[in-house]
């Protein structure tokens, strides 16, 4: 973008968010193959775990395709090899639990998990396998075009924008896990966005911030939480000025207090 005067907006959704929740558990996934392969000498290079989550009330559904570990797998009543499900269930609900959700439309105790995970399809294995051979590195079982920078204008080498928005939850998130206050009373799903107005391309001040969160108290409306967030936006946004006439937008419909998976199905990579 040119170095110029401008105003640009970016989002920032919380650990909490239902498509983050997905994003969560399929890492978690991911990991436990990765660790299961370490822990019985299989050579990682020889896994493989591509894995796709869908959330809603009460519900996890787990999907992908694999190659794991003999540890991760047993053997039906036919005596063939089948995928395990127990430690992948284990791993989404640890994801949950450690998120924060414990209401009654989710809950990592009792949401309903299903594990559909199954073998690499053959065709894509080949390639993949084959290219690794022939190249002497490892193969690629897709194709994709990734793009972005780093940039100077924060300690995080983001854009303003989306690291003030991501900040906000970052500290609400950490309040609410230690139980601070009414912070604590808040719920695991946020989204946060910050319009921040440039000058010469610098960040010069905020000129909107909007922030919807979930909270346990349903006695709460919109300008009990924005006590309760207000702070910690400030915090947040630091030396970045708030403009006198900066329009703030706090939990704007008056109520959240069904949130996350409950309140809107969830899904990896969204």
């Amino acid at each position: 973008m040119a170095r110029a005067n401008y105003i640009f907006t970016s989002e920032s959704v919380s650990e909490g968010h239902p498509d983050k929740v997905c994003d969560r558990i399929s890492d978690e996934i991911v990991d436990l193959v990765y660790k299961e392969a370490r822990k019985t000498g299989v050579d990682p290079w020889n896994v493989r775990i591509a894995c796709e989550t869908l959330t809603t009330t009460n519900r996890v559904v787990i999907a992908g395709e694999v190659r794991l570990p003999a540890s991760l797998m047993k053997k039906d009543k036919n005596g063939n090899d089948v995928i395990n499900p127990s430690k992948f269930k284990s791993a989404a609900r640890r994801a949950i639990r450690d998120i924060g959700y414990e209401q009654d439309g989710f809950h990592w105790k009792t949401a309903k998990i299903d594990v559909l995970l199954h073998s690499q399809s053959a065709d894509i294995a080949q390639g993949v396998d084959n290219a690794a051979d022939k190249q002497g590195e490892e193969g690629a079982g897709d194709q994709g075009i990734m793009f972005g920078y780093a940039c100077n204008e924060t300690p995080d080498l983001m854009p303003a924008p989306i690291y003030y928005s991501h900040k906000i939850l970052e500290l609400l998130a950490a309040a609410r896990h230690k139980g601070e206050g009414d912070a604590g009373k808040l719920g695991p799903d946020a989204k946060s966005q910050v319009t921040v107005r440039y000058e010469n391309g610098k960040p010069v001040e905020a000129t909107a911030i909007v922030l919807s969160t979930q909270h346990l108290d349903a006695s709460w409306d919109s300008k009990k939480v924005r006590k309760v967030v207000e702070p910690f936006i400030r915090e947040a946004l630091g030396d970045l000025k708030i403009a006198d006439d900066c329009n703030w937008y706090i939990n704007p419909t008056g109520k959240f207090v069904i949130g996350g998976p409950d309140g809107d199905a969830g899904l990896t990579g969204r």
